[in-house]
């Protein structure tokens, strides 16, 4: 078999990257080997994102969010209802058909797009004068140029053998049978604290521990604070500079040792345990030190900005190469780079990727933190609303949080936009583009924003960068 372009890896750079070559008239293949949880052990497309990681995740925290609205939520608006009651099997089921739904609707796409999608595992054989032989399970695939977009796997700790059963990564965790009565965490970055999240909300008694000093470092320090001071509200047990000793699990639970950052030695009981330490880039099987790819020291491929690799024709994208490990990363690297093939001026600005973590309230931030800023030496001015001010915000019952946007204080030019509170997902979009275009903060000062909406929380931070707020 012989394409313009095969991809390695059918995640959502690949099957984004593989879709829009096709659309530009390439012949195009994708490759993925990986089964997930697929009744019939078949490769499915989608990768982490759809399998076990975003999508499956949103769907529990929306079930979980509805829980806590009913048992909770409800009565401080007027609704009277009996204690709700939760199905784990059911909301499971619905979780499972979701992710089935969006699977099978990228092989839809790829018939649409005339996408050839080969089942098996992707790996180098030999180049050739006009391009590359790859293994393909057992069958062999020429192409003149390939895209690896082989994404990443769960970090495990040492000593921790993971069953996803009692110890637990991503995957164990969308999947638990029951509620647990006491679930600990090792890691407070975005999985952590989002599936902490889903089953506090259900019942559980979280208790999430963190070798990290400090509440989530690469966020404006401002935003985390809050942010923890909302999530400890919640019930979420935090230990912070804490390192894990002996962890172990049985049938009935696990027991971790751990000390503090004082070196003073603890212990917690749990009935599961949920690792979220981080993630690697996933080389394995690529046959990437024979074809001669080149790897850093954290074992990502190595690229330059339009994410070629050092080997003619090979390009990489997504959680394998450098950046910020996001699906929405990894999609923008993958039309840049179909354009890049075509000739085109595609192109990724990863200083533009927006970050966002799915708690209640959400958090989401684009560009530089205060802390970055005052790293640099950068003059800037800074503009600050709460939700608490806000009319639809009160309304839907959702004070909490605020937006903070930072401009420079000589060009008014949008550095960066840090929000917590509800919808702070879908706000940080109209900051990404302002800061994507060289937008000023008098840009989205002057826009008419729609009441009333959560928007204009960002209008009014807007206007407090010119110390011209409103409505507070």
């Amino acid at each position: 078999m012989t394409f313009d372009i095969l991809v390695i890896g059918g995640g959502p750079g690949g099957y984004v990257a593989a879709i829009r070559a096709a659309q530009l008239g390439f012949s195009v293949a994708c490759c993925e080997s990986n089964p997930y949880a697929d009744p019939k052990g078949n490769p499915r497309l989608g990768g982490t994102c759809l399998n076990v990681g975003c999508i499956p995740s949103k769907a529990l925290l929306h079930t979980s969010h509805l829980f806590e609205e009913a048992a909770h939520g409800f009565a401080a608006q007027g609704i009277e209802i009996g204690a709700p009651r939760l199905n784990v099997k059911k909301m499971l089921a619905r979780k499972n058909g979701i992710v089935q739904k969006l699977t099978d609707g990228i092989q839809g796409l790829f018939k649409k797009n005339n996408v050839t999608f080969l089942p098996g595992h992707g790996a180098f054989a030999k180049q050739t004068a006009d391009g590359w032989i790859m293994k393909v399970g057992e069958a062999e695939v020429t192409a003149r140029h390939i895209i690896l977009a082989t994404g990443s796997k769960a970090r495990h700790l040492p000593g921790i053998a993971v069953d996803n059963r009692i110890l637990c990564d991503n995957e164990g965790a969308l999947e638990f049978d029951t509620v647990p009565q006491k679930l600990a965490v090792i890691g407070a970055g975005v999985i952590g604290l989002e599936l902490g999240s889903v089953w506090r909300r259900l019942g559980a008694d979280v208790t999430i521990l963190e070798a990290s000093p400090d509440f989530l470092p690469a966020a404006d320090a401002e935003l985390a604070k809050e942010a923890l001071k909302l999530l400890s509200k919640q019930g979420i047990h935090f230990h912070f500079g804490v390192s894990i000793g002996e962890v172990k699990g049985g049938k009935k639970g696990v027991s971790i040792a751990y000390a503090d950052s004082a070196g003073k030695t603890a212990s917690l009981e749990a009935d599961r345990l949920i690792v979220s330490v981080g993630r690697t880039p996933n080389t394995d099987g690529l046959n990437a030190e024979a074809a001669g790819l080149r790897l850093d020291a954290r074992g990502q491929i190595e690229v330059d900005s339009h994410c070629r690799t050092n080997l003619p024709g090979v390009w990489a994208i997504g959680d394998v190469v450098r950046g910020p490990m996001l699906a929405h990363k990894a999609m923008e690297e993958g039309v840049m780079v179909a354009e890049r093939i075509a000739g085109q001026a595609g192109h990724a600005n990863l200083d533009a990727i927006p970050f966002v973590i799915y708690t209640a309230p959400e958090i989401a931030w684009v560009g530089k933190t205060e802390q970055q800023l005052k790293a640099e030496g950068v003059a800037y001015k800074s503009g600050k609303a709460p939700f608490l001010a806000n009319g639809r915000a009160l309304g839907v019952g959702a004070p909490e949080g605020f937006v903070k946007i930072l401009a420079d204080a000589k060009t008014d030019r949008i550095l960066g936009a840090h929000i917590i509170g509800s919808g702070a997902s879908d706000l940080i979009a109209e900051a990404v583009i302002a800061l994507e275009f060289s937008g000023a903060s008098e840009d989205v000062a002057r826009i008419c924003h729609a009441h009333p909406t959560l928007s204009e929380v960002l209008h009014e931070a807007a206007l407090a960068c010119d110390k011209r707020a409103l409505h507070f």
